[in-house]
């Protein structure tokens, strides 16, 4: 599956039983919610494919792996239930991944922001290179990181998700994450990373896939009310990004 527009890029190539999904976006690879849709709309339709065993998600480029939500897109929020809309993009493609029927594998390649975290935090298992710092910015222009902090809080813990989310303005570099539990691997560069990332996502594939099923439940116990918090979680950020505050920080950064 091929599809390219304006607002982004998403291809998918299935070979051996492994499915790559790779997004793109001209503005460091950040997401539209036109582009966030797609995703989840991919992740749907692999977690029913029977061709497929286990999926890595990717993005285009050697720099950033994901800049969070489209920025154009956030100042264009007019309305509370524009900012949910806005918000609820990041919601629901955690929720594909985390209902997904196949494993997914992060490979995060460069820096990641906001929303990019919560995607890598999604995943079963996230291989990175050592240029992979993230951040999470939200409380500095007035929102928070709630829509994405579950997972983020399931992966690393509350006191890293506390450290990320208060020392707003502060990248926390590869190894830090990898200590914190986000990311399994962190690799000096690119082709170690490709190379190990190949080996392991085919042993996986290899694998009796009702067991790999059945262990991908067991991951994600405890999470079934996500589909209904996450939406609470973007309420509360589409009524925030209305504020005042959030308004004048959006503003000096456009300038």
């Amino acid at each position: 599956m091929t599809t390219t527009r304006e607002n982004g890029s998403l291809y998918t190539n299935i070979v051996n039983r492994i499915a790559t999904i790779e997004f793109g976006h001209p503005a460091s690879n950040s997401f539209p919610g036109e582009l966030l849709d797609r995703l989840e709309k991919e992740f749907n339709r692999l977690s029913e494919e029977e061709e497929v065993q286990v999926i890595i998600l990717r993005s285009e480029g050697d720099r950033a792996f994901c800049a969070g939500a489209s920025f154009e897109e956030l100042l264009a929020v007019g309305n509370m239930q524009q900012g949910k809309m806005f918000f609820s993009g990041f919601a629901r493609v955690i929720n594909s991944m985390r209902n997904c029927n196949k494993l997914v594998i992060g490979r995060i390649h460069g820096k990641t922001v906001g929303g990019g975290v919560g995607l890598a935090a999604a995943c079963d298992y996230c291989f990175a290179t050592e240029k992979a710092a993230i951040k999470l910015s939200e409380l500095s222009i007035g929102i928070g990181p709630f829509v994405i902090a579950p997972a983020v809080k399931r992966k690393m813990g509350v006191a890293a998700l506390a450290e990320l989310t208060l020392a707003a303005h502060e990248w926390k570099n590869a190894y830090w994450a990898q200590e914190k539990g986000l990311f399994a691997r962190v690799f000096d560069n690119t082709q170690d990373m490709d190379k190990e990332l190949e080996f392991f996502s085919e042993k996986l594939a290899g694998y009796n896939p009702t067991a790999l099923y059945e262990m991908k439940k067991i991951l994600w116990e405890g999470t079934e009310n996500w589909k209904s918090l996450l939406e609470e979680r973007a309420a509360i950020s589409g009524e925030l990004v209305l504020s005042e505050f959030t308004k004048n920080a959006l503003s000096k950064l456009k300038k």
